[in-house]
């Protein structure tokens, strides 16, 4: 399929709401989110993306953008023909359907996220959030063991989960203190997966996980010591 790469900066955005688009986004390395920006400038993160991930393949169907996406870090993204993209999905039925399973579970994970925000306090969203990277980090092996690169600021936190930055810092303060997690800069590490994971009202369904290597080593104890 034809396609061009670039590589981008932090903040960078991908596409804009409103933009009209012809691409479809990969994300080749580094980290990136999706967003709205409300009428009163507030900012709601809707999704973190890690590197192999599709970012909007919805464009291939749906000319205009009704969110933002933008780059957590410095990285690189692939922009692919959309024509090209629905051509290949109607031609080839097996990458179709990988490419509808792909928007169901993306559709999951945003229901979840929705969940996180609107019924669970600080403590558990924080959590949640924690639990999350690092499965998903994990599965696509782009981790091993109980240690990952959070690259997300506090403001970036709190903008995923409807929390102040000062509320962030304090949850994550508290978490470190139970024992359940420890910083250095941005690297999380998890000291205690089972005792995060039900703080967070943490499990893998909504994910959707195909892989043996990944969520099982982590649910059954992998991240202890």
């Amino acid at each position: 399929m034809p396609f061009y790469v670039k590589q981008m900066v932090p903040s960078a955005y991908i596409i804009r709401e409103q933009d009209l688009t012809k691409t479809c986004s990969i994300l080749l390395s580094g980290f990136a989110f999706r967003s709205k920006v409300l009428g009163n400038g507030g900012r709601q993160i809707l999704s973190v993306n890690i590197p192999g991930e599709i970012l909007d393949l919805q464009h291939a169907f749906l000319g205009k953008t009704d969110h933002s996406i933008q780059m957590l870090t410095a990285g690189t993204v692939a922009f692919v023909a959309a024509d090209a993209v629905r051509d290949i999905a109607f031609a080839h039925p097996a990458i179709g359907r990988a490419m509808w399973r792909e928007t169901l579970v993306e559709g999951s994970i945003s229901r979840e996220w929705i969940a996180n925000i609107g019924r669970r306090d600080a403590r558990t969203r924080v959590a949640h959030l924690l639990c999350e990277i690092s499965v998903r980090l994990h599965t696509a092996g782009l981790i091993t063991g109980n240690r990952y690169e959070l690259a997300m600021t506090q403001e970036q936190l709190g903008d995923a989960t409807g929390l102040t930055p000062v509320h962030v810092n304090r949850t994550l303060q508290k978490l470190r203190a139970d024992g359940l997690i420890t910083r250095d800069k941005r690297a999380i590490t998890i000291e205690d997966w089972k005792a995060l994971s039900a703080v967070g009202d943490f499990v893998t369904d909504y994910l959707h996980l195909e892989t043996e290597h990944g969520p099982s080593s982590i649910l059954n104890g992998g991240y202890h010591a």
